[in-house]
Formats: structure tokens, C-alpha cells, sequence
């Protein structure tokens, strides 16, 4: 069984890291997500939520594990057993980031494949920040993440207001 560990914060979760596990569901047979604290950002949604609001957004996706994880990536890939790490590419500027990332993953482990996936077109410039940044003004995201993040967001900004 070949298996993949999709790491990130997804803070929110949108549309394109949704569309991009359904790209890894079709090549492996098992796709772990794992939610990152990441120390260099202060998230919007807490840890808890944030693995909720996946949960809600891969609902009926079979396949699929949603775990927190801290530390070495590649690490937590070996303890999970799998062969991949999946890194979506929306850009070249992502391309350089993701480049030295990959590499140094695989200088720490020779074992571990790196593999880069773009999103459909419709998604290739969504990120988190700008999904919150719009969300934050009072712009609509409904077409931009699940559901369960659009209502989350819209409650979130309401209550700052």
C-alpha cells in the first residue's frame, strides 16, 4: 500500500488543498493530512478546529487520515510509514520554497520522495492568508473554501466587528 502524508497548516483549509487531495487520493492508496502548528505564523483557528474543519471538508473521501503532527517532517513520515510527501505548487515562487524543502527532506531522508502537484487552474492563486485577508473586509469566500470554513469565517469576523 503506498502512502502519503499531505503536511501544512490549513489555516483555513480551501478549495485547493481539498482539490489537491483528491489529486493524491488517485495516485496513492492511503493520504495522511497532517496539521501543523506552525511556530513561524500565529493561525487564525486553533489546532482542534482547524482538524475539524478538514474532517467536515474530506467528508465521504475515503482513505484519508487527519492528525497533528510536531517536529521533523520526515520523521513523521517514517513513523506513518509512508513513501511520499505531497506539496502542491500553485506558483514559481512556491517552486523555490518547496525546491529547498524537498531537497533538504531528502538529504535527511533518502527514502522519502518529495512529489509536487498544481491545482485545478480555478485554485492556482488561493492561499489560507488570502482567503482570511478577504474574509476579514467582509468579501465572500464561499467559492473559495468548504462550507463549514466560509460559515467559520463569517462568525469569526462578525464577533471581531
Amino acid at each position: 500500500m503506498k502512502r502519503a502524508v499531505y503536511p501544512g497548516t490549513f489555516d483555513p483549509i480551501t478549495n485547493g488543498h481539498v482539490d489537491i487531495i483528491r489529486r493524491t487520493l488517485r495516485i496513492f492508496d492511503k493520504v495522511v493530512i497532517a496539521v501543523a502548528p506552525n511556530p513561524k505564523k500565529t493561525p487564525l483557528f486553533d489546532l482542534k478546529e482547524r482538524i475539524f474543519m478538514i474532517e467536515e471538508a474530506t467528508r465521504g473521501m475515503k482513505n484519508i487520515e487527519i492528525e497533528p503532527f510536531e517536529g521533523l517532517l520526515v520523521d513523521y513520515v517514517k513513523e506513518r510509514g509512508a513513501d511520499a510527501i505531497i506539496r502542491g505548487l500553485r506558483a514559481v515562487s512556491d517552486f523555490e520554497y518547496e525546491l529547498q524543502m524537498a531537497l533538504m527532506n531528502r538529504k535527511l531522508s533518502d527514502t522519502i520522495e518529495t512529489v509536487f502537484l498544481m491545482p485545478s487552474e480555478e485554485y492556482s492563486y488561493l492561499t489560507s492568508s488570502i482567503v482570511k485577508e478577504v474574509a476579514s473586509y467582509g468579501g465572500e469566500v464561499k467559492d473559495l473554501v468548504p462550507s463549514i470554513v466560509a460559515r467559520r469565517l463569517s462568525e469569526l469576523f462578525k464577533r471581531r466587528d
